[in-house]
């Protein structure tokens, strides 16, 4: 059981809601906290002027709405900005929106019913799913269009997804015996106002990005491993001069896949001695793929600890407008729906996400291209030269996805458009930021199973099962369970996708 509420959330308690099966429940005192903050709002809000209350939205907001009209108000803002369109959010991505939205209003700030809080747990736990389309809020004044279709489900007038099926919010709710909310002062407001779509996709989007690193170190450590690469570009001596914690910590992980290999080498055994050759069989130095891999996913592995860092600050704060403070006895209007925190992270992880990519595409060319390798048979072919593929028709996949990565890596951020008649003049587009990078991630997994599959084949054809690492040598073992060895030409796309699938549902190392 995760308890939303009595403190600030983690990374690690969200991943037990959205992959380890841990259920939420709410802090009581945080609870009665919520309920006072209402009690507030609905006495203060009495003959003020408050926005969002008694006024219109946006840049409408000189417009007084009448006392008989203020209810009707917020149902009028949840069903007129019901309105995205393209996919259907995976159900992993909504939920975590909602454990996001939730604990935002846990902080009791927001002059939200206690109904809205319990509805939300109630549907995470029986995981209820809002259908939330990927196209609508541009991230200021928060994810405006995401979560009116939260909001019109809480009022059980939308759509969910539910057993793996599109059905109506009535039809689940009455199933289930949960009672759909209804709107007191500015529950309507309150919902759809804030960043709770961009921060849940933002989770997940660092969660996945997390364990691509650790498996590009694995993987990357065992390319060294395969082609004999020297040792020491990862020893500790030569990174310790970089003081990068990043780059440090890649290579220790690496150090620990390649323990007990028998394959690397130790460069002092063979360079470091008097030598007659004019011209050297062996590469001195291997290619930057194989050797500055602590450099290149070192900056990786410190983004990925900022944004972290970045994203479970917003997940833990209030991001609706206006901010109720019972405490201060006041109502203070600003832009804490403003998503620019979340926005410039999800560049930069996507970003990092890409260089990952990068890098395992050459390291997969280098695999593939005999002619570089001068080790291994064009395109890891284990059958006949010229008659068979081997690896040849998979590596266009990775090549053009990495391709696909590399033009989604323009920053959102920086792709402002004003919009609602200028009041909203300078936007984060949030939430476009952190979907396209969550598609990089996808995409990425894609790209390293198949230098998984090449990596996999380059042992068969070596037969140094034996010489491996026992880190090395165990997933070997693993992915040739669901991945056999292969000589002879055959589709492969379901290959990669329970390669795939494996790389995603499995942590190698603990990276972080």
């Amino acid at each position: 059981m995760v308890v939303i509420g009595s403190k600030l959330l983690s990374l690690k308690e969200v991943q037990q809601v959205l992959l380890e099966g841990a259920k939420v429940e709410l802090d009581a005192a945080s609870v009665a906290n919520v309920k006072a903050s209402f009690e507030f709002l609905r006495t203060f809000s009495a003959k003020k002027l408050i926005y969002g209350i008694n006024t219109g939205f946006g840049p409408m907001a000189q417009y007084r709405i009448s006392d008989e009209d203020t209810h009707q108000l917020q149902y009028n803002l949840i069903r007129s900005h019901s309105s995205g369109a393209g996919k259907i959010l995976p159900p992993l991505v909504t939920k975590g929106l909602m454990i996001a939205r939730l604990s935002s209003f846990m902080q009791g700030f927001s002059g939200v019913h206690t109904e809205v809080v319990e509805l939300l747990r109630d549907m995470i736990n029986n995981d209820i799913y809002p259908c939330i389309y990927e196209h609508g809020g541009v991230g200021a004044s928060g994810d405006l269009v995401q979560l009116a279709h939260l909001a019109h489900t809480l009022i059980g007038e939308g759509e969910v997804v539910y057993q793996d099926k599109v059905q109506l919010a009535s039809d689940v709710f009455a199933q289930l015996g949960l009672k759909p909310i209804d709107v007191h002062v500015r529950e309507g407001l309150a919902i759809i106002n804030g960043t709770s779509a961009m921060t849940g996709v933002g989770l997940v989007n660092i969660i996945y990005a997390k364990q691509l690193l650790a498996w590009s170190a694995v993987l990357s450590a065992i390319v060294n491993e395969v082609v004999e690469a020297f040792d020491d570009h990862l020893s500790a001596e030569l990174n310790a001069v970089k003081k990068h914690v990043g780059q440090n910590r890649v290579a220790e992980i690496m150090r620990g896949v390649l323990s007990g290999s028998k394959m690397v080498r130790h460069r002092p055994d063979h360079l470091y001695k008097e030598l007659e050759e004019e011209i050297f069989k062996d590469k001195v130095q291997e290619y930057y793929s194989l050797r500055c891999v602590p450099q290149v996913l070192g900056p990786v592995y410190d983004t990925l600890v900022h944004a972290e860092r970045v994203v479970v600050e917003e997940l833990n704060s209030v991001s609706d407008n206006p901010v109720v403070d019972h405490h201060q006895q006041n109502v203070f209007h600003g832009g804490n729906f403003h998503g620019d925190y979340i926005s410039l992270e999800m560049d930069k992880v996507k970003i990092a996400i890409t260089k990952l990519s990068m890098l395992s595409e050459r390291q997969l060319n280098y695999l593939m291209n005999d002619k570089l390798n001068h080790k291994f048979p064009p395109f890891m072919n284990l059958g006949k030269l010229g008659f068979n593929f081997g690896m040849q028709g998979i590596q266009f996949t990775a090549t053009s996805t990495v391709a696909e990565n590399q033009t989604l890596s323009f920053p959102m951020s920086v792709h402002s458009i004003p919009n609602n008649n200028d009041n909203q003049d300078i936007v984060s587009m949030g939430c476009n930021a952190a979907m396209m990078t969550n598609r990089v991630i996808d995409n990425t997994f894609e790209v390293l199973a198949v230098q998984m599959m090449t990596l996999l084949q380059a042992v068969d054809y070596l037969n140094c099962q034996e010489r491996l690492s026992p880190a090395s040598h165990k997933i070997y073992q693993d992915v040739r369970a669901i991945f056999p060895k292969f000589i002879d030409d055959a589709p492969r796309f379901a290959d990669a996708k329970n390669i795939k699938a494996y790389l995603m549902a499995t942590e190698p190392v603990h990276i972080f």
